[in-house]
C-alpha cells in the first residue's frame, strides 16, 4: 500500500535466459518472495530471506529484501523449497513447502511476518518516505492494485486483470498496474494485450524499467533483438544497477551480431557483485569468440568455470575451451 512508504510490487516477468547452446540447457525458475506483516505492509527494513531445499532441508541460497519487502532468487532448479525469513523487529518464520516446476517462469511467494516484541514501527506505523510519483497516486487505485497483487500470488488470473484494471480506471496514468496487466497476459499466452499493456505502462512512464525490460523479453520471444536491444537500452540508462537487464541486453546484443557492445555490457555486470550472473562470462567468450579474440574467449571461460563450476553450462565450457586449444594449436 502507498501509505506508511510502502511502494507497491511491482511484477517483471524474468522468464529463464533463451539458452545459446543446446549442451547447456537446464530447467529452472524463479522465486520472487514479497514479505508483509499481517495488515499487508511491505517489511521495509532489510530481512534475511533464505531458500531451502525440501529435500535435503539445507539452505540454498540467501538474499537481503529491498525497501518495498521483496526478493527474488532467480534460477532455482526444479524442486520442493520452503522460504525462511527473519531479521531484526520480525519474529523468524518459515513457510510451507511450495514448488518449482517448469510451467511457472516465476513462482511468487507471500510471506506475513509478526513484528518481535518491543518492535513500535511494525505495531504502530508512522511516516515513511513517499515517492513524488506515489503521492500522485489515488489512494482508491493503490488499494485495488494490492488486491491484484495477491490475486497474482495466488495465480488468480482472471480476477487479477479485473482489479488491475479498476486501478487504471481510477488512475490511468498507473504505470505499474500497466506492467503487472502485461504480466498477467503473459502468463495467459496472450501476446497481444501483453504489448498492448505494457506500451501503455511506458506511454504513462517513458523511463519505467520495468515495463521496457518486459517488453523486451517480449521483443525476445518474437525474435526481433533490435528492439529489445533499444528496450534494454532504455532500461539500462533508467536503472545502471539492474544487473537482469544488463544480462539480458549482453544476450541480446550477442544474438543480435554486436559483439563489442555485449562485451561491454557484460564488463558492467562483471564489476558488480554478480554471483548468480556468471552466465555473463559465457555470453562475454561468445563474443570474442566471434571476433577472433580466442585468448580473450578463453579468459572469459576461465571466469566463468570459476564462478560456475559444475554443471551443464560448465561442461559445455569446457568443450568450447577445448576447441579452442585446438583451433589455437600448430
Amino acid at each position: 500500500m502507498i501509505r506508511h512508504g510502502f511502494r507497491p510490487a511491482l511484477l517483471t516477468l524474468f522468464i529463464c535466459l533463451p539458452l545459446l547452446w543446446s549442451a547447456a540447457q537446464h530447467q529452472a525458475g524463479n522465486v520472487h518472495v514479497y514479505v508483509t506483516y499481517a495488515d499487508d505492509r511491505a517489511v521495509t527494513a532489510q530481512v534475511k530471506v533464505g531458500l531451502i531445499s525440501g529435500t535435503s532441508g539445507a539452505q540454498v541460497e540467501e538474499l537481503f529484501t529491498n525497501d518495498r519487502g521483496e526478493a527474488t532468487f532467480l534460477n532455482v532448479s526444479l524442486g520442493n523449497y520452503h522460504v525462511s525469513v527473519s531479521g531484526e523487529g520480525i519474529q523468524p518464520i518459515q513457510t510451507d513447502s511450495f514448488e518449482v516446476d517448469e510451467r511457472k517462469s516465476t513462482q511468487s511467494v507471500l510471506v506475513r511476518v509478526q513484528p518481535a516484541a518491543g518492535n513500535a514501527e511494525a505495531t504502530h506505523p508512522g511516516g515513511g518516505t513517499v515517492s513524488a510519483s506515489d503521492l500522485k497516486l489515488p489512494k482508491k487505485a493503490s488499494k485495488e492494485f494490492d488486491k491484484a497483487t495477491k490475486l497474482i500470488a495466488k495465480q488468480d488470473w482472471q480476477a487479477a486483470i479485473d482489479q488491475l484494471n479498476k486501478a487504471l480506471a481510477i488512475y490511468p496514468a498507473y504505470a505499474e498496474a500497466y506492467n503487472n496487466l502485461g504480466v498477467v497476459y503473459a502468463h495467459l499466452g496472450d501476446s497481444n494485450k501483453e504489448r498492448e499493456a505494457l506500451q501503455k505502462a511506458v506511454a504513462a512512464d517513458a523511463h519505467f524499467a520495468p515495463a521496457l525490460v518486459n517488453l523486451a523479453r517480449l521483443d525476445m520471444k518474437e525474435q526481433n533483438y533490435a528492439s529489445a536491444e533499444t528496450h534494454l537500452s532504455q532500461a539500462t540508462a533508467a536503472d545502471p544497477t539492474d544487473m537482469r537487464a544488463l544480462v539480458l541486453l549482453a544476450q541480446v546484443q550477442l544474438l543480435d551480431h554486436h559483439y563489442e557492445d555485449a562485451i561491454a555490457s557484460a564488463d558492467k555486470v562483471h564489476v558488480m557483485s554478480h554471483g548468480q550472473y556468471a552466465v555473463v562470462h559465457y555470453m562475454a567468450a561468445r563474443a570474442c569468440e566471434r571476433l577472433n579474440r580466442f585468448p580473450d574467449a578463453m579468459n572469459e571461460f576461465n571466469l566463468f568455470l570459476a564462478e560456475e563450476p559444475t554443471g551443464d553450462r560448465a561442461n559445455a565450457a569446457r568443450q568450447e575451451m577445448a576447441a579452442i586449444r585446438k583451433q589455437l594449436a600448430p
